[in-house]
């Protein structure tokens, strides 16, 4: 209850402050608003380039990962060749032992 007199308290007080330093609230408007576009832009453009590190550090891990499955792809194909040439050649070798 105490929370919700002060609350009132202050947003009347703060009313008749407005109109009565009307002109010098507009005053501190003028000086502030500039302000606030500059340290506003300033973030944007740090959040900005935060984003494009971050998105060039995960197309680097993504051509890193490509490239290892891409050996163990190849590394794959190799040893499937080479069990293909040892079927071949147990196969050719049983033929032999029958004749």
């Amino acid at each position: 209850m105490q929370v919700l007199i002060g609350g009132v308290v202050a947003a009347v007080l703060g009313l008749v402050g407005l109109i009565a330093w009307w002109k010098e609230f507009l005053l501190i408007l003028m000086g502030g608003i500039p302000v606030a576009l500059l340290l506003g832009g300033a973030l944007a453009i740090y959040v900005g380039y935060d984003e494009l590190k971050d998105q060039m550090r995960e197309k680097k891990e993504k051509e890193k990962e490509s490239k290892e499955k891409g050996d163990e792809l190849k590394k794959t194909k190799e040893e499937l060749e080479k069990a293909k040439e040892e079927v071949e050649k147990l196969k050719s070798e049983k033929s032999k032992a029958k004749k």
